[in-house]
């Protein structure tokens, strides 16, 4: 097959290879070169008409389209969205699994009754001016030096570039404070040690008055200025995590439901055939965990934008609704007091894949969720409390999205990839997914599932996702990822950075 038609309403298709000018397609002749993962009109559209796929919009004809045309950027414009909100009325029950017919993983059951699936000792700054010593306490636990104690799986710093120059109070502040606590509370790390430089904005004493965190020997906070200088503080926090190690080693893996895990759902470096192949798999994979009790976390949302009203018609509640439609609200205030807009997307990488304007991107993004209720919706970081599918607001700049993603508990990440990303993050491993084939062969020492077989070999979405969930299950037990063996994650840490910068 040539191309693919995603619905009977669309008046486009989707080249599965690169098309010269003559190929029939449907009812139209290609009219020229199609680069593979493009769009062609199947009819004539108007200047002015509606490009629909997905069955929805995806922009406007920029001018008159011939049938068998190349519709992208010359000749597709971005279109804002105006929909009527419906709450609620697209709700598919999930069938749970019995508690007693429940897959399993092996995972770290913690004190406070958390499930970890890796077992870090973590350096967690409070600002830039603390990021050397921290780094240097954590290099300093090479794997000669970490050889006794196999049950841990590494020392790593948490560094960022902010913590002061910024307003003591107000929405920075705020999410700044929940990525350290998340960070210092997640139940991948079985020891933490927070390091400051004494005077910052971001007090580390701030927080844990705020969050009600006491220290014990698991948990140690230090300031460079109350211990005297860099080369004392760095001596000082080698000590104190040599402290913490015999605890963490003692850490085993148990039989935990999968209940217990909390997936981020994450796309990057996207092209056409996300939407098509690996994240609607990743959404049947989000289906399956939610019947298991499960949790998957949707973010970035300014990458959902044009696919909101999909979502809202989902949630539990009207409340549940208003809350993501809220989020829409903001981003187009903040973009706009930014002089921005909120097509400013899809990348340049995203358009040489295929995808013309950010509502057929986030259309295809929103697939991630799969089709269960939407039943919460969390600010940047907060504590993801309800099970099933649900959505965290966070920029659409991967980093940063999956950072709050972590901090809100997340203890596994699923990453789609149309493009290539050499993503990987720590503490909560990240599984990468190929959408198509040629990209998953030339980069499979990064890539962990190929969901081009869905067009390559005709494996349908149920077995695709089916393999998604089943390696969630291996990798949350211990099974290491592409991007771990490459020991990726140690500079993937990047906290949202909202407010100015005084």
């Amino acid at each position: 097959m040539d191309f693919v038609r995603l619905d009977p309403s669309d008046n486009v298709v989707t080249a599965t290879r690169a098309l010269e000018a003559g190929v029939q397609v449907e009812e139209a002749t290609t009219t020229g070169l199609i680069p593979s993962g493009h769009k062609i009109a199947t009819r004539a559209i108007a200047k002015g008409d509606p490009v629909r796929k997905y069955a929805q919009l995806i922009g406007i004809a920029h001018e008159d389209i011939a049938a068998g045309d190349h519709v992208h950027t010359h000749n597709l414009d971005f279109v804002g969205t105006d929909v009527e909100y419906e709450f609620g009325t697209d709700q598919r029950p999930v069938e749970m699994v019995p508690e007693d017919a429940r897959d399993t993983f092996m995972g770290y059951r913690r004190e406070n009754g958390a499930v970890g699936t890796r077992n870090y000792i973590a350096i967690v700054t409070s600002v830039n001016c603390s990021a050397t010593a921290a780094r240097r306490i954590a290099d300093h636990f090479t794997p000669d030096r970490l050889a006794d104690y196999p049950n841990v799986d590494g020392v790593c710093a948490f560094v960022h570039g902010t913590g002061c120059g910024m307003a003591g109070d107000g929405e920075g502040f705020e999410a700044l404070q929940r990525v350290m606590w998340g960070y210092a509370r997640h139940p991948n790390h079985a020891g933490v040690l927070m390091v400051g430089l004494g005077c910052e904005i971001n007090q580390i004493d701030w927080l844990l008055e705020a969050y009600g965190l006491q220290q014990g020997p698991t948990f140690q906070v230090m300031n460079i200025q109350g211990v005297a200088g860099l080369r004392k503080t760095i001596e000082t926090g080698i000590r104190k995590v040599e402290e913490m190690l015999p605890v963490a080693n003692a850490a085993r893996r148990e039989p935990c439901p999968a209940s217990e895990l909390k997936v981020a759902l994450q796309c990057g470096g996207s092209d056409a055939w996300s939407g098509i192949t690996a994240n609607p798999a990743l959404g049947h994979a989000c289906d399956l965990l939610a019947a298991q009790g499960g949790t998957g976390v949707l973010a970035e949302t300014p990458e959902i934008y044009g696919a909101e009203h999909l979502l809202t018609r989902r949630a539990v509640s009207q409340d549940v609704g208003e809350k993501l439609v809220n989020l829409i609200r903001w981003w187009e205030d903040y973009t706009a007091r930014n002089k921005g807009t909120m097509d400013n997307n899809p990348s340049p990488g995203n358009k040489k894949g295929g995808l013309t304007t950010i509502l057929e991107k986030s259309l295809g993004a929103a697939a991630k969720g799969g089709t269960t209720p939407l039943t919460g919706v969390y600010k940047y970081a907060e504590p993801v409390t309800a099970k099933g599918f649900t959505f965290m607001d966070s920029p659409g700049y991967d980093p940063a999205s999956v950072t709050g993603q972590i901090a809100g508990g997340c203890n596994l990440v699923v990453f789609t990839t149309g493009r290539g990303s050499a993503f990987g993050s720590k503490p909560a491993p990240t599984i990468k997914v190929a959408t198509n084939t040629e990209m998953y062969g030339r980069m499979i020492e990064d890539m962990d599932i190929n969901a081009g077989a869905m067009l390559t070999e005709g494996l349908s979405l149920e077995e695709k996702g089916r393999e998604i969930y089943d390696t969630i299950l291996r990798v949350a037990s211990g099974e290491v990822t592409k991007s771990e063996a490459q020991g990726l994650g140690d500079y993937e840490f990047v906290p949202w950075q909202i407010g100015a910068v005084m």
